[in-house]
Parts: C-alpha cells; structure tokens; sequence
C-alpha cells in the first residue's frame, strides 16, 4: 500500500463548558443545539477521509500502517502517540491535573495507562483571558486541601494573562485550568485521563455535578517548582516564511508555519507529521499526489514522504505536530545557532 497524504476528518466533542459556534474557524458550525468544547483532530475514532484507508478510523489505520506510514522512530508503538485537539471554552474548565506514565501505568491501566503531558497554544484571545498552571510557591499538601475546601484554590496559582500567540507546557502532575475568551491548540500524550479537583459547583442539563477524583489527584499533584507555563517560541531559520517552535519534550513536538509563496516542508523518515491548517488555501505536491487543503484541516504526512511543498493560493498559516528523538532534535538546534540556555526554555525533558 503506497503511503499518501491522508485527511483526518475532525470529531466535534460536546463539554458544559463548551461554545456554540466555532466560527472562524469552522464557519460552518454555528447556532448549534449544544455548546462543542472540544475539536479532537487525531482522535482514534476520527475517520480517515481520502487515500487507502478512506472510511476507517485512525485507530483502525494506524494499525495496518507500516514503518513507511509511521517513520522508524515510531514502527513498534502499538497505538496513535498524540492527540491533537482545539479547545473552545466559554466558561473556566475544572481545576485539574493528570498522572504521569509511572503513575498511570500502576493504576490506569484499563484506561490505557498511559500519563498525559500536554502544550497549549493560543489561536485568539480578548481582553481577560487568562490561565492558571502550576502552584505557588509555599504551598504543600495543607495549604491546597485547605484551598480545597474554603473554595479558594485560585488563589494558590500562578495566573497568566493570555495574549494570541502564547504558549504554555503543561507537565504531567501540574494542576491547571483554561478560562473563557480564548481558543486553544493542545497537543498531548495520547490519554484521556482528567482528575477534577474543583468544577466551580456546576451541573449538567439533568441537574447533576460532574464527577470529582480528589483522591487520585492528591496523589499526583507535583507539589513544589513547576517546569511548565509560558514558554518562549524559537523563531528557526526559515527564508520567505515565519516558522517557530513552539514547545516539544519526548511525546510531542509543536511548530507554527506562516506563508504566502510555496513552501517546501521538511521531512524526516523517523515520523510522520499532522499539519492542521488554521487559515489559507492551497494546494499540498508530494511526489505523484496533489491535494487541496483549506482552513480546518487536517492531513497525516507519512514519514516516507520527502520534502513535500505546501503551496498557496491565500496566505496560509499551519500549526505542525509530531514525536522526536528528543536528543538528536536538540543537537540539531545547537547546530542552527540556539544556545543550551534558550533550547531549555522551550524544550522539556
């Protein structure tokens, strides 16, 4: 089966605290019934919608798919390593945190065992939004249960005003939350395990909270410094375009891609990549295939692909998702010129 770029049909995930429409980046979905909070892209049950595995789901895909397909850094891993998802809220989401792979392993394990670190980055924001990732200095086990349960646990984080264009890495055992007047880009370890600590005493339509797992959570909150939040982009040499790293550590690796002429992305045979393509519309020429992509979508590269070129008929801005051989991704970006002091801040162990 000869690898092609491949389309990923987004699923649209209902949350209480989503939004009614996703306009402007997906016109198309407005006035809905209920409020979508989440635009999973590479979810397993997303269904592939051009190429040879046209009508399975990625899950079912990336099964059959060989080392060609996934890049030989990936050949041996069982499942889909990353999901890739927009967030739209218009109300805080629960102040929660996720277990790290050691954790999960030993006590997840029906629900993949697999921990979850995660990066944001802002598509939009307005005036006061804002995140909270990560606790205060000072504060211990006491401290946060005491916060816990005077309903005063804001006051123990560290707040971030957003502006469009930040991002933020979200280590594993690091409590946070997303507030209102933004729209998220999140790649993560595949895994959807979520503790709520604190659901602002909410309910769903039938009257009922939504489940809390403090318990759980105490046990993997990271008390103490925390290595995440704002996090600087690495602006990486590019010519006619602007091209920035914007976080990576060993599940992930972020970039934001801007252009107006045709644009050769660079390719490895370690990995795939998924481009979600957040405005513009164009053409993508990869050996023997061309394709039309516009804004809000998503294509799977195989990492046998070389060099394909992205070329544009509006200007076109894409953000680009894959997993690295952490060492060999920093030694390269010593050699383009970046200091350790300057890598460290955007790359994470």
């Amino acid at each position: 089966m000869r690898p092609e770029l491949t389309r990923i049909e987004p699923v649209f995930v209902p949350r209480i605290w989503g939004v009614r429409s996703l306009a402007p980046l997906y016109p198309e979905k407005s006035n809905m019934s209920e409020p979508i909070g989440e635009v999973w892209l590479t979810g397993i049950d997303c269904r592939i919608v051009s190429g040879p595995f046209l009508g399975k789901t990625l899950g079912e895909a990336w099964r059959e798919m060989k080392t060609l397909w996934r890049g030989t850094l990936l050949k041996n891993v069982d499942d889909f390593p990353i999901l890739v998802k927009f967030i739209f809220p218009s109300d805080k989401l629960s102040i929660q945190v996720h277990p790290d792979d050691v954790y999960a392993a030993a006590h997840e394990a029906a629900a993949g065992g697999r921990g979850k670190t995660e990066m944001w980055h802002v598509i939009s924001a307005t005036t006061g939004a804002q995140v909270l990732v990560g606790l205060k200095p000072g504060t211990d086990k006491e401290k946060f249960l005491g916060g816990l349960a005077q309903r005063t646990l804001e006051n123990l984080f560290e707040v971030y005003p957003v502006r469009t264009g930040d991002t933020f890495f979200v280590p594993a055992g690091t409590p946070h939350t997303i507030g209102p007047n933004m729209v998220v880009f999140e790649v993560q370890e595949y895994s959807d395990l979520t503790y709520r600590l604190y659901d602002y005493d909410r309910v769903d339509a039938q009257g009922n909270p939504r489940t809390l797992h403090v318990a759980k959570a105490l046990e993997v909150v990271k008390f103490g410094a925390i290595k995440g939040g704002r996090v600087p982009a690495l602006e990486l040499s590019a010519t006619g375009l602007k091209k920035e790293l914007l976080a990576g550590c060993r599940y992930f690796v972020a970039e934001r891609w801007e252009f107006s002429k045709p644009t050769e992305l660079y390719t490895n045979a370690e990995h795939f990549n998924i481009l979600i393509f957040l405005s513009g519309e164009g053409e993508i020429e990869a050996e023997n295939q061309r394709v039309r992509y516009h804004q809000g979508e998503v294509w799977f590269v195989p990492a046998c692909i070389s060099s394909p070129k992205v070329i544009p008929g509006k200007p076109t801005t894409f953000l680009r998702a894959y997993v690295a051989d952490m060492e060999d991704f920093k030694s390269n970006l010593l050699d383009e010129g970046f200091d350790a002091a300057s890598i460290a801040q955007t790359i994470f162990e």
